[in-house]
């Protein structure tokens, strides 16, 4: 019986016990995976879906409840877009529920729950309409009453289905372990009796194994080797078994033996076969020794290498000229055929020669089948079979290529001894090119003496002149030093006088700001007050005590709006004017122009039309506030300077010539925004005054019309910011002011994000009461403007509080911790409004306090600083009275 039989048999009759061990252990896995895939698959798919269903409606109830509060426009959309996602989501969970395999029980309980979600959603839909149309008592109403009832009945459904499944699932889980113990004492005792079994089977094979293994053994050890011989010892084989298969392998070391002392002598043979390339290298190297010239080097190189390495044919390229003119010329050739245009010639990187200098390394082909490459005799005509370019370099600069072609391919060992004589050779160029540099140099220098001996005598005719030339030329190097030091000196003063602008330059925007402070916070007062006179609610003044009032707030207003000017001119100039690309429908700048010049019109008896190109697109993007200032100045300029007659607005597309001489961008076209009156007219020469600041075209208008000349100074310069320009046409019989101006069309204008601010915000009606009894501190070192704001605050039956600075503030309202919300102005001695802002957001106990800044300051970055500082809102001196009561309400309603 072979080996291989017994261990079949021992190894089969393990591998059987293994193999009923194994299919046991599987059959019972697998009802316990079939226990949890139902359990994990299904019924935990089951409750997961109804614990999503739970949660979603628990999250649209809570959104609800938000809704039936929030006045917030923009936060009641979010609202809506989170109602409308728990929604879908739900669903999507009842849909996937109702498509799962269900018992009976459990599909009357999933048709109950669509039936109880369904009127979830009418329900919802109906809170979402009436706080939409603001009746939210009704909406609140509906959702503690019916809309809680529905929900508690479907929480009680869905908890039915919850818990129909978890009971489902721990009898799944006790029967799970129940088969798992039973599985496991089966495995133990299978495992016992196979043990015992593979150790008898072990056992029997080892000690059959190891008798024919000695025996083997001592067989190959009596049996001589040697290797003095090609033939190595055999070993006939004459059994079948494995002790056969060992004898045959024995035999095939034996032909690995003998196979490896023929490449030892092939080796041998390699050797010899180098060592006489060696030689042969060495002869090529004497061959150089003593020429001179390079032409002659590379015949002698080219008649040696080309034999030597067994070529037939063979050329030899130097390397000649500088830059992008070098080329590689034929100087040299064996068995090469003369062409009837002159020596080979080859660009660096033409053909493979000059593809050879490039790479700076041998190119070798074998497969050779082009027609042209022919080896000539006398008698036939053959191809080569093989091609090598060999480069021939001095200190990695390549100086010529060696081309060879042969009948046989060349062996790797020719291929090393033309790399190495590749470097022998490019010494002995680098040494002859030198040696007939040198002997050109040579030569020359010969030739440039005689030269010279004859310039001496010229020379030294032209020295008397030189001298004299030289006198003059040192006069005028003195005086190019002093004109530099000249230069030198106004260069310094130009470049102190530019610091002295740009001091003054930012002095004077400073001066500005502060200015604007200083006059903003008196103006303040005397606005606020003058309302309230205006307003006489007591009812003890008289219409003439009025009319004094009102004319005090004309003046005011007035007086902000030169500040205003005066403020924007200096942005202008400084560079701080911001501009914010917008979507603009071109009916609002109608809609807008008529709204505030429609009633001047009818007051001065004046005709006003405004007109808009159909062709043009409803929207487009630019700056609107801009826009609307420029817009507003040119028509109160036509309605201003015009007595009778009428004034037009037209908004028409630029004329097509205008738009190719104006360099736009691809999505940019140019529309032009015209206002045309019939007033008194501008005379040619003054036309280009009047955009000039505190300038008009007449001195003496500003006495009959009014006005301060920096209107259209600042429209000008608002214009250019946008990218466009102002023209003017004026006649006697009236003017024409037009705005050119690139924006952007609908389709490729920048998303925009729109501003939320007060402003914005829908404010509270006064018949909700929230001023009322509520406290306010305000915190100003100006006594006049706390006493103006504490009148208009006290007038709404508000308690105020006052503190002079940011230290006596926070003492305030450690005192009175119960305040509902603060005036905090930002300019103040001690401790200003920022830092007393950040002091009170550093409490946690005031984290969410209305804090509303004050400053007269009307920069971007004013607001920015306010807002960094935790301010929750921002407005400017001099205060709009309307304007802060609304403000105080939306913020007082967002605390309740």
């Amino acid at each position: 019986m072979k080996l291989r039989t017994k261990l079949f048999i021992g190894f089969g009759s393990l591998f059987l016990v293994t193999f009923v061990l194994s299919v046991l252990y599987i059959s019972i896995l697998q009802g316990l995976n079939k226990n949890i895939d139902e359990v994990v698959k299904d019924r935990y798919q089951k409750v997961k879906l109804a614990d999503t269903l739970r949660y979603e409606v628990s999250n649209i109830n809570s959104i609800l409840k938000e809704i039936t509060l929030e006045l917030d426009s923009e936060r009641n959309k979010e609202n809506y877009a989170q109602i409308e996602k728990s929604r879908k989501i739900a669903i999507a969970a009842l849909n996937e529920l109702d498509e799962l395999e269900l018992a009976p029980h459990m599909r009357e309980l999933v048709i109950q729950v669509k039936e109880l979600f369904t009127a979830y959603n009418r329900i919802e839909a109906n809170i979402i309409e009436l706080s939409g149309n603001g009746r939210r008592e009704e909406a609140t109403g509906l959702l503690l009453n019916e809309g809680r009832t529905v929900r508690l009945v479907l929480f009680g459904a869905i908890e039915d289905l919850i818990s129909y499944q978890e009971t489902t699932m721990d009898e799944i889980v006790l029967n799970s372990e129940q088969e798992y113990h039973k599985a496991r004492n089966i495995t133990i005792s299978f495992a016992l009796g196979g043990f015992f079994l593979g150790a008898l089977i072990v056992g029997w094979i080892i000690t059959n194994i190891y008798g024919r293994i000695t025996k083997i053994t001592s067989a190959l050890s009596q049996m001589p080797l040697t290797a003095s011989d090609d033939k190595m010892p055999k070993i006939n084989i004459s059994s079948r078994d494995e002790f056969g298969e060992i004898a045959l392998a024995f035999n095939q070391m034996s032909a690995s033996l003998e196979e490896h002392s023929k490449q030892e002598k092939a080796y041998l043979e390699a050797m010899q076969e180098h060592s006489l390339l060696k030689t042969r290298m060495a002869e090529i190297s004497n061959l150089q020794q003593g020429v001179l010239n390079l032409k002659d080097l590379a015949q002698i190189l080219i008649n040696k290498i080309t034999p030597s390495v067994g070529a037939s044919h063979g050329i030899f390229y130097l390397l000649e000229g500088e830059g992008d003119q070098r080329v590689l010329k034929e100087l040299a050739a064996y068995a090469a055929e003369r062409l009837e245009d002159g020596p080979r010639r080859f660009q660096i990187g033409e053909g493979l020669v000059g593809q050879c200098a490039v790479e700076s390394k041998i190119i070798h082909l074998t497969r050779v089948t082009d027609k042209h490459i022919q080896i000539t005799t006398g008698i036939v005509k053959l191809a080569p079979k093989s091609l090598i370019l060999v480069p021939v370099k001095f200190e990695n600069q390549v100086l010529a290529v060696i081309e060879l072609a042969s009948l046989e391919n060349f062996s790797q060992l020719q291929q090393n001894l033309l790399h190495e004589l590749a470097n022998i050779i490019g010494v002995t160029i680098n040494r002859v090119a030198g040696h007939m540099q040198v002997q050109r140099l040579l030569k020359e220098s010969q030739e440039l003496t005689e030269e010279l001996q004859i310039q001496s005598e010229e020379l030294q005719l032209q020295q008397e002149e030189l001298k004299t030339f030289n006198e003059k030329l040192e006069e005028q190097y003195r005086e190019s030093e002093q004109r530099t030091k000249e230069l030198e000196k106004i260069k310094a003063d130009l470049e102190d006088k530019a610091y002295q602008l740009e001091q003054a330059s930012r002095y004077k925007s400073e001066f500005l700001a502060n200015m604007s402070h200083e006059l903003r916070t008196p103006l303040n007062s005397m606005l606020i007050l003058s309302q309230l006179l205006a307003e006489n609610q007591q009812g003890n003044l008289t219409e003439k005590q009025m009319e004094y009032a009102r004319t005090i707030i004309t003046s005011g207003n007035d007086l902000l709006q030169l500040i205003n000017e005066v403020l924007d001119l200096a942005k202008i100039e400084s560079g701080k004017m911001d501009i914010n690309q917008g979507r603009i429908r071109l009916i609002d700048i109608k809609d807008f122009a008529e709204r505030h010049f429609i009633p001047v019109a009818n007051k001065k008896r004046l005709n006003f039309e405004t007109i808009i190109d159909h062709s043009l697109p409803e929207i487009v993007y630019t700056d609107e506030h801009r826009l609307e200032q420029i817009l507003f100045n040119l028509l109160s300029n036509a309605f201003k300077f015009t007595e009778k007659g009428s004034v037009v607005l037209t908004i028409r597309l630029a004329d097509e010539k205008l738009r190719l001489n104006t360099t736009l961008e691809a999505e940019q076209f140019m529309i032009a925004i015209s206002v045309t009156d019939t007033g008194i007219g501008i005379p040619p020469e003054k036309q280009e005054l009047i955009f000039e600041a505190f300038c008009q075209a007449d001195g003496t208008t500003s006495r009959k019309y009014g006005g301060t000349g920096l209107g259209l100074s600042i429209s000008r310069e608002l214009a250019g910011l946008l990218g466009g320009f102002i023209d003017v046409k004026s006649n006697e019989e009236g003017s024409t002011f037009t705005l050119y101006l690139p924006v952007h069309s609908q389709d490729s204008g920048p998303d925009i994000i729109e501003n939320e601010s007060q402003e914005l915000v829908k404010p509270v009606e006064q018949s909700q009461a929230f001023l009322k009894g509520k406290k306010i501190l305000i915190v100003d070192d100006d006594v006049r403007n706390i006493f103006a704001v504490t009148t208009a605050l006290e007038n709404h039956q508000v308690e105020v509080y006052f503190a002079e600075n940011g230290r006596e503030g926070l003492d305030m309202l450690e005192l009175n911790p119960d305040i509902d919300l603060i005036l905090m102005d930002i300019m103040m001695p001690n401790m200003d409004g920022y830092e007393a802002i950040k002091a009170i957001r550093n409490k946690p106990e005031y984290d969410k306090l209305p804090i509303i800044a004050l400053t007269a300051k009307t920069m971007k970055a004013d607001r920015e600083q306010c807002f960094s500082a935790g301010a929750s809102d921002y407005i400017t001196k001099p205060i709009n009275t309307e304007q802060l009561m609304s403000m105080l309400r939306v913020w007082l309603y967002r605390m309740v």
